[in-house]
């Protein structure tokens, strides 16, 4: 301490002051390394103030122009001290910001951390970066007394300041040789991991590593017990640099850095707003899915910067669940950070943000889909699925996400578009047919696509668990209504006059009322085909109903879904189905033709992809036919 003369001076905090340190300190933060986050961070507030007022004050700085932030431990001491040679602190100035919170009043600022309090007790990471002078405070987190050693750039005085957040503080006259602020943290009992280069190291390279200043660590000690200072961040935000200064090759090598991935990413885009709100993102589209992508509690989102400051993980509010393989940052100016997660939900900045996230992804995916569509494919193949959730929860970006869809096809190899699928159609053609099933052979061999392949009509296929779920938002594509090839109302646009199918309805409904009767409750309804060619009979999704291999899905996840009973069609024209049509009208092959009704109904269950109800009473049946259709052979 200088002899200056001047004494020890103590100052009572306000009693609002009070409540707010004791929100900081035991409710606000959740995690208690933020100290040193947010301590770095108004070191480098520092430095950049003094490097502001060094341009109009020549001689401002001196000899002192290498600008530096240091961090050390003391075990001896039990302290932590983050040093900079910023632009100091008068002694007015140490009042006015460590002495009073919230300029604009500590009881409104103390009603807004009340109000914060219920989100950072469930864990939120709230944030209160450049808000109020409040980050400081946080050093009470892991300190039960701290000294702010000061020296103001152009004085020659230098200040102490001392706390321990309990009533109140001291200022005394202190030594320090050059401008700029120490931080010493006297650590409590339980904070002895703080003492750890290694674990101050690791927390500088977490949420400091791109902070444009030099953060310094003593070198790991000589033999002789001396060491030096030690850079131990990057010192530089890729994303801060122009574009045309970074290769591909480091573009690659921050993602791995980023993600951990051992591969390159598919594609990158690199984008600044600049305006009434400045940020910064860079985006990267994986080459390999994570393992835990579809499960409900996978983390999602991009790195959240402020002014190069590490402050989230996985901002999920930057980006959309249906884009969760996106990986990247983003680096705020002006994010206010101040508040929870929910209100951060509703901020304007916020959402900014997140709409050109999802504005430049989409441009990317769209470049890529038109430039290089084999990586495309290879990026469908993988996250296609994701996307396809996009449909269901973001409706105003249908018909973006629709121009990305890609689907097999009953008449082209690999993937198509849905663009792509309505240049091909032919004349008379008024629709987009699709159908689902669990897998392609299935769909090959399906009956219901019979008559659509008949007239030449393409069909894309969808086998993914959600494309169900997902069409049912998607209901046109250029003005051609989206048809299921499997449900109830089959429109074809034929021109057969409805009277002869009234008639044909008609003559067999002796027949189809037989079926209704054998298969009773198993079926909604039972009527001649307007779809089949080839196959006797077929089973159809009745309107609003669900794909059966759906409900397969959803009951294997443990989901009480009643079943949908279907529609049961046969096909007039068939050999198979004249032959029952004759032999119902005769007493004595009653119960014969009730069998055949039953293997047929199986038939159908069989073709759509879904287990036989009673799979030994249809072997039975299904062995009783072929003995008497082998008799019958050896009779001729």
């Amino acid at each position: 301490m200088s002899d200056t003369g001047e004494k020890i001076q103590e100052y009572k905090f306000e009693a609002e002051v009070s409540q707010v340190l004791s929100l900081v300190i035991n409710s606000l933060y959740s995690n208690k390394e933020i100290f040193l986050r947010e301590l770095v961070s108004n070191a480098a507030d520092a430095i950049d103030k003094v490097r502001f007022r060094a341009i109009s004050e020549k001689d401002l700085l001196g000899d002192d122009t290498d600008f530096r932030i240091r961090v050390s431990a003391d075990a001896d001491a039990r302290t932590v001290t983050i040093d900079d040679n910023g632009v100091g602190m008068t002694r007015e100035e140490l009042v006015e910001n460590l002495g009073t919170i919230a300029h604009s009043g500590s009881r409104a600022f103390l009603e807004q951390l009340k109000a914060m309090q219920d989100a950072a007790e469930s864990g939120q990471d709230v944030s209160l970066i450049g808000q109020f002078g409040v980050g400081f405070y946080s050093s009470f987190l892991i300190a039960d007394e701290v000294e702010v050693i000061t020296r103001a750039a152009g004085s020659d005085e230098a200040w102490c300041w001392k706390s321990n957040a309990s009533d109140g503080y001291t200022i005394e006259p202190a030594d320090r040789a050059g401008r700029g602020t120490s931080v010493v943290l006297h650590l409590k009992e339980d904070q002895d991991e703080y003492l750890n280069r290694w674990r101050l190291k690791t927390l500088i390279n977490r949420y400091a590593d791109y902070v444009s200043h030099s953060i310094e660590l003593p070198s790991e000690e000589d033999e002789d017990g001396s060491s030096e200072w030690e850079q131990v961040n990057a010192a530089s935000a890729l994303w801060r640099r122009s574009t045309e200064d970074i290769s591909d090759e480091q573009y690659a090598e921050f993602y791995k850095h980023l993600t951990h991935d051992w591969q390159a990413p598919l594609r990158h885009t690199h984008f600044k707003l600049e305006g009434m709100q400045q940020f910064t993102g860079l985006l990267f589209l994986p080459s390999q899915p994570p393992f835990d992508m579809y499960t409900p509690e996978t983390e999602h989102g991009i790195r959240l910067y402020v002014k190069r400051v590490f402050i989230m993980e996985d901002c999920k509010e930057l980006l959309p669940r249906w884009l969760r393989f996106i990986r990247g940052v983003v680096d705020s100016d002006d994010l206010p950070l101040n508040v929870s997660r929910e209100t951060l939900q509703d901020s304007r900045a916020v959402r900014v943000i997140e709409k050109q996230v999802i504005k430049k992804t989409f441009a990317m995916l769209e470049e890529m889909a038109e430039d290089a569509p084999e990586d495309y494919e290879k990026f469908w193949e993988m996250f296609g699925r994701v996307l396809k959730e996009g449909l269901h929860y973001a409706p105003t970006h249908k018909a973006k996400l629709a121009k990305l869809m890609r689907y097999e096809s009953s008449t082209q190899e690999g993937l198509t578009s849905l663009a792509d699928y309505v240049e091909r159609m032919p004349e008379g053609q008024n629709a987009i047919y699709y159908a689902l099933a669990p897998s392609r052979a299935l769909l090959e061999s399906s009956p219901h696509l019979e008559v659509l392949k008949k007239k030449g009509y393409e069909i894309l296929y969808m086998t993914d668990g959600v494309d169900e779920w997902a069409m049912q938002s998607l209901n046109e594509f250029d003005e051609k209504p989206m048809i299921s090839a499997l449900s109830e109302n089959l429109d074809l646009g034929d021109d057969e006059e409805s009277e002869e199918k009234e008639a044909r309805a008609k003559e067999f409904a002796s027949l189809t009322e037989r079926f209704s009767s054998v298969l009773d409750n198993r079926v909604k309804e039972v009527r001649v085909s307007e779809r089949l060619e080839d196959s006797p009979v077929c089973l159809v999704i009745p309107e609003g109903g669900m794909h059966a291999h759906i409900e397969r899905l959803l009951r294997a996840q443990d989901q009480d879904v009643p079943a949908t009973r279907r529609i049961l069609e046969v096909n007039p024209n068939h050999s198979l189905i004249k032959h029952l049509h004759e032999l119902e009208t005769r007493d004595s092959e009653k119960e014969r033709v009730a069998d055949w009704i039953e293997l047929l109904y199986d038939q159908a269950l069989v073709a759509e992809g879904s287990p036989v109800e009673n799979p030994g009473q249809f072997a039975k049946r299904l062995t009783t036919l072929m003995e008497k259709a082998a008799f019958s052979s050896l009779m001729k």
